[in-house]
């Protein structure tokens, strides 16, 4: 029996220690290895990466990459030849993505490979078609990295020095959502971050100046002939860029030549208190002075989407904290993501998007798309074009007559090329509440069963509501009681139903305190007894601190209703007592006449005194939610006597 224990024993043990070795196996992160083999002058990567675990129900699940070679050059290739110009060590780096999976990107060690020959009869091919761009590896994950590459290049027909500013983490988001942990130049750009001055010379440049979207769109601006108040536009540009970003790197570069193009590579650490709502989109802005000597400069946004997993399939919103206040003629903005992950291209993409009811439909604006297109005409046309159209709930968008490939259609290399999205942006109807609003977009590729997007949440920020209050307050306990006080109130702006009000009411208060009467025999100074009465009239006067803390509903527009709690404090008191003592003849009771009567007061003062707590109701009537209105409330209190009705007016700002 004891052995059998023993063993019993020794397999739970096994069990156990199993199950935890498996349990640690299973919390280790996934990795993906670099492989290369060199040929005689190039040399061909590829990504060894873990296997997938598909996400129930979503499209298959894929991996994305992104390689650095070292030597300032980059690819998003899954298995990328590179020919290395200069024998030397480069370090490799390698980002995998993992689509439609349930777990983490797997992490990838940089690995150093040496090329023993130069390549100098190679020439690279110019491949930027814009003389300044942003892109980054992978939308940005809490705790994770992500990489920004910022390019760059010289159109002039002659060599350039110059500057590169990046600005990150947005002011109006409380937390920051990067750091920088990097940056990887090639081509001995310096930092410049403590250079605060801009100087320009008296030349004239008749270039262009480039403001962009990070969708490819490029609007061209034709520059006016510099002067003294045009040399202006790049200090605002950065001013304005500074009074959006808390954090910038400003880098500096020299002797560019004719046609050179660049890259620089910035690793951002997510950090834990990023934006945890998925929905958000936040931004990053890259400013790029081609030449030092001029005004002229090139500003690129590049937005992007918080995400907790990489479904490219997506809705977003720049709404996410609205400011309540200022909204009536903002155009917040949406933008849906899409990708084709079948194994042939999409002609007909629908796009059926929930429009909640406090938007106005008929404002809908199309900002932004991809497949670039027409906006369709009433009638049908064969050509390639956007239509839109409306229900009571849904704003339909249909891409008609594209060809988008599919990612795993053949000789497809380009992840990027099967992506799409439409950008939009609309008005709020005449009257919205304030209040969290949710939707999502159902995807339909062709006559495939619809894909269903995350929620995309506006919100808005609680703001400051202050209101100025007086009123009366009436004790009926309390003998010639007159109260009046003025204050003011703290509460959210324009809540919609529930919220707390916090206020702070400095009142004016006298009342009788009540008559004490004492008679009866005393002893004169000669020695003979004689009848007296002593009559002591107490007043108060008082400045009272109410601090009342309720939390309040508003009915709807009109009415609202509230409960709490109330704190009061006598800031100053003021004890008056009115003393009468009169003398009476004889010893008889009752007494006889009077035959004299002394009069005296006495005053005392004190300061925080008589705390008083209790409860309090109340209900209002006028513009429940800001403006004027009255109200009644009644307040119990645990001491006797002050319990009181309490009669107001309001004005919330």
């Amino acid at each position: 029996m004891r052995k059998s224990l023993s063993t019993l024993f020794f397999l739970c043990f096994c069990i156990s220690a199993l199950s935890q070795e498996e349990q640690t196996k299973d919390t280790t992160r996934a990795i993906a290895n670099i492989e290369y083999t060199k040929t005689n002058t190039s040399t061909d990567f590829k990504a060894k990466t873990p296997p997938l675990n598909q996400i129930a129900g979503a499209p298959k699940a894929f991996y994305t990459h992104y390689w650095e070679f070292g030597d300032g050059n980059y690819s998003k290739e899954a298995n990328p030849t590179h020919v290395y110009k200069k024998a030397g060590e480069y370090e490799v780096r390698l980002w995998a993505t993992n689509n439609y999976d349930t777990g983490k990107p797997p992490v990838s060690r940089p690995k150093k490979i040496k090329i023993e020959n130069d390549a100098a009869a190679y020439d690279e091919e110019t491949s930027m078609s814009e003389d300044f761009t942003l892109q980054r590896n992978r939308e940005p994950m809490p705790e994770e990295d992500i990489v920004v590459v910022m390019s760059y290049k010289n159109s002039k027909d002659y060599s350039t020095n110059g500057k590169l500013h990046l600005f990150y983490n947005e002011v109006k988001y409380k937390d920051d959502n990067f750091e920088l942990t990097d940056t990887r130049t090639y081509h001995a750009e310096r930092d410049a971050s403590n250079l605060e001055s801009i100087v320009f010379s008296n030349q004239i440049d008749d270039d262009f100046n480039y403001y962009a979207s990070a969708e490819k769109q490029m609007l061209q601006l034709r520059s006016r002939i510099q002067d003294t108040t045009d040399r202006k536009n790049l200090e605002l540009t950065l001013a304005e860029a500074k009074a959006n970003y808390k954090t910038s790197s400003v880098l500096e570069f020299d002797d560019m030549k004719p046609n050179e193009e660049r890259n620089v590579f910035y690793t951002f650490k997510t950090t834990p208190e990023m934006l945890k709502d998925t929905s958000a989109i936040i931004s990053i802005r890259g400013v790029y002075v081609p030449d030092d000597t001029f005004k002229n400069h090139k500003v690129k946004n590049m937005e992007m989407e918080i995400v907790t997993s990489h479904d490219p399939n997506k809705m977003s919103t720049n709404g996410t904290f609205l400011n309540y206040r200022l909204v009536r003629f903002k155009r917040p903005k949406f933008k849906i993501k899409f990708q084709n992950n079948g194994e042939g291209p999409a002609r007909t993409i629908r796009l059926e998007t929930d429009v909640p009811e406090m938007f106005d439909k008929s404002t809908i604006r199309i900002e932004d798309m991809y497949p670039k297109c027409e906006i369709c005409p009433k009638k049908e046309v064969r050509y390639s074009c956007l239509d839109t159209m409306f229900t009571d709930k849904q704003a339909i968008f249909t891409f008609k007559n594209i060809y988008l490939p599919g990612s795993e259609q053949k000789n497809v290399k380009d992840y990027d090329s099967t992506k799409g999205f439409v950008k939009y942006s609309l008005k709020f109807a005449k009257n919205f509440h304030k209040k969290r609003t949710k939707s999502r977009t159902a995807i339909i590729f062709d006559k495939n069963d619809p894909i269903i997007t995350n929620y995309s949440t506006t919100r808005f920020l609680p703001g400051i509501s202050v209101g100025a209050k007086t009123g009366y307050n009436s004790f009926g306990n309390l003998e010639d009681s007159k109260s009046y006080f003025v204050g003011v109130t703290l509460s959210p702006f324009k809540s919609y139903r529930w919220y707390w009000q916090v206020e702070l009411l400095n009142s004016f208060h006298s009342y009788k305190g009540g008559k004490t009467v004492t008679e009866g025999l005393v002893d004169t100074a000669a020695g003979v007894q004689e009848y007296q009465r002593r009559t002591v009239m107490s007043t108060y006067d008082n400045i009272d601190w109410e601090v009342p803390v309720l939390m309040r509903y508003n009915v709807n527009n009109y009415i609202g209703l509230g409960a709490g709690v109330q704190g009061t404090i006598s800031l100053s008191e003021k004890k008056t007592e009115d003393i009468k003592l009169e003398r009476f003849e004889g010893q008889m009771t009752p007494p006889g006449p009077v035959i004299e009567t002394i009069t005296s007061s006495n005053e005392d003062s004190s300061s925080f005194s008589n705390l008083r707590t209790g409860l309090l109701v109340e209900a209002t009537a006028g513009f429940a939610r800001i403006g004027p209105s009255v109200g009644a409330r009644y307040v119990f209190n645990f001491k006797d006597d002050f319990n009181y009705l309490q009669l107001y007016a309001i004005w919330k700002f």
